[in-house]
């Protein structure tokens, strides 16, 4: 099948043939006419499987027709990063050069007097993270009571990233009357429950297995110590020894891990950048524009490069760090093996991740073979074999020179049998003489305290004992002069 039997416009059309598309996608070929027909939309598919254009084709033939009003879009779409929100506005600058119309990008780290300009001006599509799309709402600057179509890409993700609230929200703010697509890799229980409350009888286009990756992908694990350093040689080398190697996405869980892993592959000799959610958006924009150009052979990323960037010729994804959620799994090594180019995706496991990577090959439904050994669970933590641990009942010594010792036992001598028991007048030094030599320790020698003085006590009246036994104090006895 053909773009032409898709029901699409002709400059549509004429925008796809420009940029060398023949054939359409699995699910650009069951979702497209849907949404033509004005039906919500529940759209399931692998990263990389053209999801974006399975919405952005159709809207730009339904907004042909029509005009926008100022600070009232025409069409909605949220997306969860702000760098996905960018690309999907270069996809309607790709597809729509033959249609003149407003597109407004709405993300955080700009300022807001640029965007109430293009607002006010009227906007047919207003594509926007959910945070900087409430600030314009609750300033007054944007009405929603106009929009026609609401697009939430990427529904998962919204809901990992805390989104929810922020979405229902929006649904408020838009009529009822609306469509609505929902276009996602993954789909957990919790969002179903979601789109049921925003779709209203949705046709289900799944073209694959949710949570799975492309076949033109190669998985492997690497197993690796617990120490950051060592995860860093291993990760080193595997790069050098990678085939094929053109350019690679290193993810890490945590922002500060990105920095430091990006701080060390610098300091090898190794041409890198670092993207995090930290980082101001023109950092951000700076570090994709030099891994999309060549200029950088390493990204490194934490997870909000890991859904929709569409870069297609990345050769090699690395997982520093095996994500807690398997989901992520399959949107991070979904940067590789894209447009049905082959990829390869290298996981680095420690001992403590094994539980990570069972949950991530049951989702997948297939093991992940191994490179070399695979890593042991449970290892323990100094690099000792188990067997030299400590015994769980045995006690350590604590505080003082003795600290991280092993508590002595008491040894019991027939010299201390033989000793006779002290009288309890008997003064403590000589007991502590008569101790076994084999203690952990000398004996601390003792000074005998001094004497202790009485002090010096406030001197007091005398009290006065009344005739019933009762004492009193002097003073209450003095005789009180009483005038005539």
């Amino acid at each position: 099948m053909s773009f032409s039997q898709l029901g699409l416009s002709d400059k549509v059309i004429g925008a796809i043939d420009a940029a060398g598309y023949k054939t359409p996608t699995p699910i650009q070929e069951q979702a497209i006419p849907h949404v033509l027909a004005r039906r919500d939309v529940l759209g399931i598919a692998q990263t990389g499987t053209g999801k974006t254009a399975a919405f952005v084709l159709p809207m730009l033939t339904m907004l042909e027709k029509g005009r926008a009003r100022a600070r009232m879009p025409r069409t909605l779409i949220l997306e969860p990063t702000r760098e996905l929100a960018a690309q999907v506005a270069e996809s309607f600058e790709k597809y729509g050069k033959n249609h003149k119309l407003n597109v407004a990008l709405i993300i955080g780290g700009v300022s807001f007097g640029d965007q109430d300009s293009k607002l006010l001006r009227g906007v047919d599509v207003l594509i926007a993270t959910p945070g900087r799309l409430l600030d314009h709402s609750e300033r007054g600057r944007l009405l929603l009571s106009g929009c026609e179509l609401l697009i939430i890409d990427e529904a998962d993700r919204m809901l990992d990233m805390g989104f929810i609230p922020d979405i229902e929200r929006i649904g408020k703010l838009v009529p009822f009357t609306r469509q609505t697509l929902f276009f996602t890799a993954t789909m957990p229980p919790e969002i179903s429950r979601i789109a049921d409350n925003f779709l209203h009888n949705p046709v289900r286009v799944e073209v694959s297995k949710p949570a799975t990756a492309a076949t033109t992908i190669t998985q492997l694990q690497v197993a690796v110590g617990r120490e950051g350093h060592e995860k860093r040689d291993t990760l080193r080398r595997v790069i050098r020894a990678a085939d094929d190697f053109k350019n690679a996405i290193i993810f890490c869980n945590r922002k500060r891990e990105v920095a430091l892993l990006h701080k060390s592959l610098v300091s090898h000799g190794f041409n890198a950048v670092a993207l995090h959610g930290d980082l101001d958006q023109s950092a951000r924009t700076a570090a994709l524009e030099a891994f999309r150009t060549g200029n950088a052979k390493l990204l490194i990323a934490s997870d909000v490069a890991a859904r929709g960037l569409d870069i297609p010729a990345v050769s090699h994804v690395f997982n520093f760090d095996v994500p807690h959620h398997a989901d992520d799994y399959v949107h991070r090594i979904g940067r590789t093996g894209r447009a049905g180019l082959t990829g390869t995706a290298i996981t680095l496991v420690a001992p403590l991740d094994t539980k990570s990577v069972a949950a991530i090959e049951k989702l997948m439904g297939m093991p992940i073979p191994w490179m070399g050994e695979p890593a042991a669970a449970d290892a323990p933590a100094s690099g000792e074999p188990r067997e030299s641990r400590r015994p769980r009942g045995e006690r350590t010594q604590r505080g003082g020179r003795g600290r991280g010792r092993e508590r002595q036992p008491r040894q019991e001598t027939s010299q201390a049998q033989d000793q006779p028991v002290q009288a309890p007048n008997e003064p403590m030094q000589a007991h502590r003489e008569a101790a076994p030599a084999a203690q952990s320790h000398p004996p601390i020698r003792q000074e005998p305290k001094p004497a202790r003085t009485p002090q010096a006590q406030p001197k007091r009246e005398p009290a006065v004992a009344d005739s019933d036994g009762s004492h009193l104090p002097a003073f209450l006895l003095r005789p009180i002069p009483i005038k005539a």
